[in-house]
């Protein structure tokens, strides 16, 4: 069957202000590594008929340096709110059983290091946007406003390649505390969006 979510989203990751993995996932992080949480906030959805709206998701991964050589950590939250119904239908989806952006990039998972249920609370307010999952991940990002912009619009990247969307605002991290699932860096850089759309 055929599923669709929308809403907002936001990361944060370990690399510099302009991650390279995000410009190319066969460029190579900053370091030696690149460690990303990505939290999903879902206005709308169904998956296979079950109603998705109002669930949070985020995911937190340890990649190697040039993400494309596979092997990635990925640990998985759904927010506490979901019914046993909902959980099951979102961790397929993003697990990647269901196709979809994270079908593409399931090849790439090594291992699935934690599946939980979490209390995850996001808020956006205006440029910042702030999340924080059970007393493991912790962190607000602000998303960038060139020097000189008059009208306030924060810098995008266009055409990128990255599973959320091709066209994303950048962001830098304002404060960060992230341990999960064995998986802990210091976030400096992120990405927003208010709308993202899947469908598989």
């Amino acid at each position: 069957m055929a599923w669709n979510l929308s809403g907002s989203y936001v990361e944060t990751c370990s690399c510099e202000l302009m991650c390279p993995c995000n410009l190319s996932l066969d460029h190579g992080a900053t370091y030696d590594f690149c460690r990303v949480t990505l939290v999903f906030n879902l206005r709308e959805g169904q998956v296979e008929g079950t109603d998705v709206a109002g669930r949070r998701v985020a995911l937190i991964a340890d990649t190697p340096k040039v993400m494309t050589e596979g092997g990635w950590r990925l640990g998985v939250y759904i927010d506490d709110g979901s019914s046993d119904e909902q959980f099951d239908k979102l961790v397929k989806v993003f697990g990647g059983e269901l196709g979809g952006p994270m079908g593409a990039l399931a090849p790439l998972v090594g291992e699935v290091v934690g599946v939980e249920r979490a209390a995850i609370e996001v808020r956006d307010d205006g440029l910042r946007h702030s999340v924080r999952v059970a007393d493991t991940i912790d962190f607000e990002i602000e998303d960038i406003v060139p020097f000189g912009v008059e009208s306030g619009q924060p810098v995008r990247f266009q055409g990128m390649f990255h599973p959320v969307a091709s066209d994303l605002t950048m962001a830098e991290a304002r404060h960060a505390r992230i341990d999960a699932f064995g998986i802990s860096y210091e976030a400096r850089t992120g990405l927003s969006t208010s709308s993202f759309s899947w469908a598989a």
